[in-house]
């Protein structure tokens, strides 16, 4: 439990000034904050304390086969926590952020975090919050989720976030309704062929004008029906040894100790 909460209307120029300096300090000590974001208000820890993650996690009452998105508050900073952004990665970028765009990358592997049963991929987002952006610039990347308890519906208001996840929150970011009732849309760059995770805020219509190509669950083909005499297990897909598929981040919408910094936090000092 992170004890007494502490909530700032960040619409009162003293109250956001005091308000991000305080979300600062409780993200270097591991703690978790609320801040909102151009969907939905998100719970978010330091991506590089998996004490802090695990509290995410807890506060949430998700398990670790559910890792959080990670924020970041330059496009330079999501470079270094991806080992490759594929063929059509960077197009994603330039064309769709700091905006309502999740791209899932295979992760940097000198990376010292655990965000989770991620099978060595990362979900990564530069949301288009100004707010959140200078959070985000002082803290570095952050693991953030939803702010809301599993299965419930993703919080709009500060308000709303505080009525689920309460006293588990140290800091409390109030920037007024979010600007979206719909979290993110999730394409995964791992492949190939970028594949559409999640329809959200932004159409797939307007993905496939990016990509050209962009496929979905409805490109999977149905496996075809087993002969007469084939064994019942003929009609089941085969296994992937290398488990590479993507797993689904849920809806965004994650300051290490120096040992543990690698190249995301060398960055210059306006990504951190």
């Amino acid at each position: 439990m992170a004890g007494v909460s502490r909530r700032y209307d960040c619409s009162e120029p003293l109250e956001r000034t005091k308000g991000i300096a305080d979300a600062v300090s409780a993200v270097r000590r591991g703690e978790l904050v609320v801040l909102p974001t151009d969907t939905v208000y998100g719970i978010g820890a330091d991506a590089f304390t998996p004490s802090a993650v695990t509290a995410l996690l807890d506060a949430k009452g998700r398990g670790r086969d559910m890792p959080s998105p990670v924020l970041v508050g330059s496009v330079r900073a999501a470079q270094a926590l991806v080992d490759d952004l594929g063929t059509y990665g960077q197009d994603l970028i330039d064309e769709f952020w700091p905006g309502a765009l999740t791209i899932v990358c295979r992760a940097n592997t000198t990376l010292a975090w655990d965000l989770g049963d991620t099978k060595g991929t990362v979900a990564v987002r530069m949301p288009l919050h100004q707010l959140t952006l200078e959070l985000l610039k002082e803290t570095g990347p952050m693991a953030v989720s939803s702010a809301n308890r599993s299965g419930a519906a993703p919080s709009r208001t500060a308000e709303e976030a505080e009525t689920q996840l309460g006293d588990s929150v140290s800091v409390y970011l109030d920037d007024g309704p979010s600007g979206d009732e719909m979290p993110s849309s999730i394409v995964d760059l791992t492949g190939a062929v970028p594949r559409l995770l999640r329809a959200g805020a932004i159409s797939e219509e307007r993905l496939r004008e990016v990509c050209g190509v962009l496929l979905s669950d409805e490109d999977d083909p149905a496996p075809e029906p087993p002969a007469d005499d084939a064994p019942k297990d003929a009609a089941k897909p085969a296994e992937d040894p290398q488990n590479t598929r993507s797993p689904l981040p849920e809806a965004d919408a994650k300051t290490p100790a120096p040992a543990d910094r690698t190249n995301a936090d060398k960055d210059a000092p306006t990504d951190r």
